[in-house]
């Protein structure tokens, strides 16, 4: 387990939560769906597990609130 940053979170058109973090050791970016809406039927959007930043919809570069 590594230590991460929150860049942010958006909700997703599904309904779901997704948290987009870096990671301190590599720089590398990872999204994690959070919470996972209750008329979301995608089997791939799972609490707390990571999902490929394509998969979100749009670019994973925007988001709709940044962590301050």
């Amino acid at each position: 387990m590594s230590l991460v940053r929150l860049l942010g979170f958006k909700t997703l058109a599904c309904g779901c939560l997704a948290g987009h973090y870096r990671e301190l050791a590599t720089s590398r970016e990872i999204a994690y769906i959070e919470e996972k809406g209750s008329a979301c039927t995608m089997h791939g959007h799972r609490r707390n597990h990571t999902v490929m930043p394509e998969r979100l919809g749009r670019s994973s570069n925007v988001l709709t609130a940044r962590a301050s």
